[in-house]
């Protein structure tokens, strides 16, 4: 329980199905920071999951967690800017944070599920839950707020003990309930994607928390002419065109980041697409891939997945798209779909100029 309307209603749903419900909110003791938007896991969410706990008549309790999030998010959210590549907290903070210490927490006060607000849906083979049944990471039915992107790194032994209570509600819907409830979050504004970046200020968190030392260097155009000099790599990503301080006559991206030589590449949008890309962390979800197969893809959570040739290569995964598509992204995780399924996915390596 964050403390916000989706974990709330998420809750009073399973106590009205008859189950016994306990509330747990994660605690990482970040700095009170003064945001336009409601921040999950700070002062303000832990005091709201109490309120709705209080309101729905069940346990609740508050873990802290500030060693986990600095050990396995942070750490390298800070280490992948330094290299010039744009990482994805939020797919780390599900992997080793929620589905993994905090599930286990939650199997250690005897739950036999851990529940969470999430968007999306869990499907299974069977009629009947055996030993062999196979588990199925679904999109939500409200595909604005599907959130199974994030969640593509669950494996059969999450999906097992995981409920996802509105993954077949639309928010309209789930807003309507926090009301019926009479939930004291009812209103309250959706929180910011980042729990640990004050208004999603990336660049004073990695010069303040993560210590990096912003070393300018040249920016550099296709043909390797300086046109120009950086703030520092970790201030920009692939496909960025604001910010760069740098006037062409025509727009201008962010085409490459090479880390090595402290340099940056800028071309226009052409200059910017690419089709093939390798990724490193493999996962899927049920079976591994052992052939060349198609399937959709998504490269960042806001991009619109497309068809693309998906084949196993020197213990990695090559991904080699039908048509040229914008920004490929070191650092972000590409997810792998077929139709609505999560095949499963992996963290972009390198893309291929």
């Amino acid at each position: 329980m964050s403390g916000g309307v989706d974990s709330s209603v998420a809750a009073a749903l399973l106590k009205d199905k008859g189950f016994e419900v306990i509330g747990i909110t994660m605690c990482f003791n970040l700095p009170d920071v003064e945001t336009k938007k409601p921040r999950c896991c700070g002062l303000q969410g832990i005091e709201d999951a109490r309120r709705v706990a209080q309101k729905l008549g069940i346990r609740h309790y508050v873990l802290n967690m500030q060693k986990a999030l600095q050990e396995k998010v942070i750490k390298d959210f800070c280490k992948e800017y330094s290299l010039g590549r744009t990482p994805n907290p939020c797919v780390r903070c599900n992997q080793y944070i929620k589905f993994d210490a905090l599930l286990k927490k939650a199997r250690s006060l005897d739950a036999e599920f851990l529940a969470t607000g999430h968007y999306a849906r869990i499907k299974h083979d069977t009629g009947h839950m055996t030993q062999d049944t196979r588990y199925f990471l679904q999109k939500a039915k409200d595909l604005k707020k599907d959130q199974s992107y994030f969640l593509y790194r669950l494996g059969q032994e999450q999906l097992k003990h995981v409920i996802f209570p509105l993954g077949n509600l639309t928010k309209v819907e789930v807003r309507a309930l926090a009301r019926k409830y009479k939930l004291p979050v009812a209103e309250k504004k959706e929180s910011q994607e980042i729990c640990f970046l004050p208004d999603n200020d990336y660049r004073r968190f990695l010069a303040s928390q993560c210590k990096i030392r912003l070393k300018p260097g040249k920016v550099v155009d296709a043909q390797g002419n300086c046109i120009g000099e950086h703030k520092g790599i970790a201030c920009y990503t692939i496909g960025q065109r604001g910010g760069l301080g740098i006037a062409m006559g025509i727009p201008i991206y962010v085409t490459r980041i090479d880390h090595k030589k402290n340099q940056i590449c800028v071309g226009n949008k052409e200059d910017a697409q690419g089709k093939e890309f390798i990724i490193k962390q493999p996962h899927f979800i049920s079976k591994p891939l052992k052939k060349r197969v198609a399937l959709l893809v998504k490269i960042r959570y806001n991009h619109k997945e497309a068809l693309a040739q998906v084949l196993p290569f020197a213990g990695k995964i090559k991904v080699r798209f039908l048509k040229p598509q914008f920004a490929i992204t070191p650092g972000q995780s590409a997810v792998f779909y077929k139709k609505d399924i999560v095949v499963g996915g992996g963290i972009i390596d390198e893309a291929m100029h």
